[in-house]
């Protein structure tokens, strides 16, 4: 009776010497290659080299060394079969009876922001999930071994009864062509990342949990998320209080989270409905808070909010003060004594988020009956040099900071949308008036306008579409309003340019909308 042979290759050498001296004292011919056989060697194992089992080296930095008949026809030849046996004989194959073999770290390597599209693309295994599917398809008469944790599970049953059940081989090939799907779906969402947006799309989601309902009472939910997601997001917050997160719950929250991202500085977002209802920065978290919450304190009722700094007792102290009803509050993290004051909130919510940092994933994904819209999210960024001022009036230095600010907030409100902001002589950002989801643009900006009321005057004002007539100027110069910040690219912009120059407002281009439908 011909010997039992492993065939053993390995990226995370995890365990692997031991496995191997294990298998060897088993009676088991051990074939490596590459790194694997040098670790092996140094081990002092006896290893036969594949190239030397094949009789062709190892060519092209390493390319090509298991992509030979010899090794795959010793790993799929059905033992069972004449007409297979007899070929293994004529072409010298010998059987192979385990393929261990882990995957060069592709999802590792993509990862790192510092790893080139050359690196990325050199750690796309070929021979390995080669050999792995090979095995696994011929799971009857080879073991195939992708995870070190199988190591000692393996060693246990051949001591115990000299060979591996068939129903520890199929679980094993489950396990293995479960992995050989994710290391190629890391693969293909990386070339989406790089190439344009792909013929056939598969979305691969894993369930979070069931919801009691969706939008409405009437609807069922569910959450799901991207499993390879490991961003600061809505999807892996860390919830310390609180009812279990609701449908709507998870959109706004997901809403105020992304929104308050964009800043670097101090930071609070209010949103309730999907849209913004109180931003604000300052040099203290506890200064914008009290400045969001101050700009629709009405709207802020029930509302859910994100802050980019760790919550503080200054922070509690002015929700418990102003009595504040308040869904959610998600940040990075909360100082214990704060969380523990928050956590006798029987029903608020406490999300903590770790580290904020955008999400890796660039793709946004529209529902329509019947199908899905795919894009590139909006991760467009406004900045001084993309000004361009179109009218006579040049923008101040203060006004050109809140119109900045206030383009980082337009972006999240729903279409046809203004935002009013200022920057106060504190250099607090502030909004002052939010203008949402309107079906004409003048519309947007008389709502801004009347929520705003008397904080509007000496704000500027930024839309993000064009105007295509001039009453949206009117409307903001009637306001109190001294500079817009827009897209430009209407037909009328001559038109809506002159009367700006007539009211003695200030106007910027910036040649970017963000719509958010």
């Amino acid at each position: 009776m011909s010997p039992k042979r492993a065939l053993i290759s390995v990226s995370d050498k995890t365990g692997i010497v031991e496995f191997a001296k294990q298998l060897q004292d088993l009676g088991y011919e051990i074939l490596s290659t590459g790194g694997t056989f040098k670790e092996l060697e140094k081990a002092d194992l006896k290893v036969t080299q594949v190239s030397d089992y094949t009789g062709f080296p190892e060519m092209m930095d390493g390319r090509v060394k298991t992509l030979h008949p010899k090794i795959h026809g010793a790993i799929l030849g059905d033992r069972d079969k004449e007409e297979h046996v007899k070929a293994a004989a004529d072409n010298e194959v010998e059987w192979i009876d385990m393929v261990v073999v882990n995957l060069y770290p592709f999802e590792k390597v993509a990862a790192n922001p510092e790893s080139s599209t050359d690196q990325i693309i050199e750690n796309i295994d070929i021979g390995g999930p080669s050999m792995l599917r090979s095995a696994a398809k011929n799971h009857r008469h080879v073991v195939v071994v992708t995870d070190p944790k199988d190591y000692d599970p393996i060693i246990e049953e051949l001591n115990n009864y000299n060979e591996i059940s068939i129903e520890t081989r199929q679980k094993l090939a489950c396990k293995t062509f479960e992995r050989t799907k994710e290391y190629d779906q890391a693969i293909n969402n990386f070339f989406r990342k790089v190439c344009d947006l792909p013929e056939f799309l598969d979305l691969h989601y894993e369930k979070v949990r069931s919801l009691r309902y969706g939008e409405n009472p009437h609807q069922k939910a569910a959450f799901f998320k991207n499993p390879d997601n490991e961003d600061s997001n809505i999807t892996n917050a860390i919830q310390h209080g609180g009812k279990v997160l609701s449908f709507n719950n998870i959109v706004d929250a997901n809403s105020a989270i992304e929104l308050v991202k964009e800043f670097e500085e101090p930071a609070v977002v209010f949103i309730k409905h999907n849209n913004p209802c109180g931003v604000a920065t300052s040099d203290e978290i506890a200064k914008a808070f009290q400045l969001s919450h101050g700009v629709d304190p009405l709207s802020a009722f029930g509302s859910v909010i994100a802050v980019n700094r760790p919550v503080n007792d200054e922070i509690v102290d002015y929700i418990e003060n102003n009595k504040l009803f308040i869904e959610i509050i998600c940040a990075p993290r909360f100082e214990e004594s704060t969380l523990k004051r928050l956590q006798e909130r029987q029903n608020l919510r406490i999300l903590e988020l770790g580290e904020l940092k955008k999400d890796t994933e660039r793709r946004d994904i529209k529902k329509v009956a019947g199908g899905i819209l795919i894009q590139s999210a909006d991760t467009s960024v406004v900045n001084k040099e993309d000004l361009k001022v179109v009218t006579k009036e040049q923008p101040t230095d203060k006004e050109t900071q809140a119109m900045l600010f206030a383009s980082k907030v337009v972006k999240h409100v729903k279409s046809n949308a203004v935002i009013f902001a200022k920057v106060d002589n504190q250099g607090n950002k502030v909004v002052t008036g939010i203008g949402a989801g309107q079906m004409s643009r003048v519309d947007a900006v008389f709502i801004g306008r009347k929520k705003g009321g008397d904080k509007i005057p000496g704000s500027v004002m930024a839309s993000d579409a064009f105007f295509p007539f001039p009453d949206g100027v009117e409307e903001a110069e009637a306001a109190g309003v001294t500079a817009i910040i827009q897209p430009g690219g209407s037909i009328r912009d001559e038109e809506v340019i002159t009367r700006a120059d007539e009211l003695g407002i200030s106007m910027v281009f910036t040649g970017l909308r963000s719509f958010r439908h």
